[in-house]
């Protein structure tokens, strides 16, 4: 069935999600996270798109973005090619790195835009990758705390809020949101899954964790793959009964 046309912006604000071919890992150090920022800031010279929020996973990127000069196809197929080519070079690999369609929605109303600014630099945390917002390298949240930013618009946000000190109070604040979910009825092979369970986390030591970190993160593994808790159980080698009892998010 042929995909429909892309919901447009009125604002000409999108929230972006660009995912891994395959749910593949697209970054595998620090150094690729920082090309895929320079490809950015790249971008942005020549059309001119403004970034209010980023955060750069394993598998997947999130964008806040508003278009400049260009429509936002173009615009993201700018900030990706670049990176593809870097990444396809240094790791001896050819062919596709995402997947060919990226996700997005329009962000057109004030409190959509909070509301996805704190879905964005939460990921981490709801991953269980680190245990503050402030701790994770790889998304815009520490720029809004610095005097000269590199890629991102503080303005819009700072209008929201009115200062800092309620801008960090808003991104802490538990929530449920789910903003461009991205649920696919995918069957993995028990290889397949481990491969998409290690992109966001060390599955060696989940059985050295605290119970609540542990059952944080299988909650986030669960939550993100939606296989049986058969499954799970088999693959990370973990008793099913604690698997079944962790209370997930509908």
């Amino acid at each position: 069935m042929p995909r429909g046309p892309r919901e447009k912006s009125e604002s000409g604000i999108y929230h972006v999600m660009l995912r891994g071919i395959d749910k593949r890992k697209i970054f595998l150090s620090d150094e690729d996270c920082e090309k895929f920022l320079d490809n950015v800031e790249k971008a942005m010279e020549k059309s001119e798109f403004t970034i209010y929020g980023y955060c750069l996973m394993g598998n997947h990127v999130h964008l806040l973005i508003k278009t400049g000069t260009e429509d936002i196809g173009d615009t993201v197929k700018r900030i990706a090619v670049g990176y593809v080519q870097y990444f396809n070079i240094k790791y001896g690999r050819t062919g596709h790195l995402f997947q060919n369609r990226f996700r997005s929605e329009p962000v057109d109303d004030d409190l959509y835009f909070r509301t996805v600014l704190r879905y964005i630099h939460q990921n981490p945390v709801k991953a269980g990758i680190v245990k503050k917002l402030s701790d994770y390298k790889w998304s815009s949240y520490r720029e809004y705390f610095m005097n000269k930013n590199r890629l991102i618009d503080t303005s819009l946000a700072m209008e929201y809020f009115g200062g800092r000190e309620t801008f960090e109070k808003y991104m802490m604040e538990e929530n449920d949101d789910e903003c461009l979910e991205y649920r696919e009825n995918i069957r993995y092979t028990d290889d397949e899954l481990k491969e998409v369970i290690s992109s966001f986390t060390d599955i060696s030591e989940l059985k050295n964790l605290d119970k609540k970190s542990r059952d944080e993160i299988l909650k986030a593994i669960k939550e993100n793959t939606n296989v049986s808790n058969r499954q799970l159980s088999r693959v990370l080698g973990i008793n099913r009964n604690i698997i079944d009892n962790i209370k997930y998010h509908k």
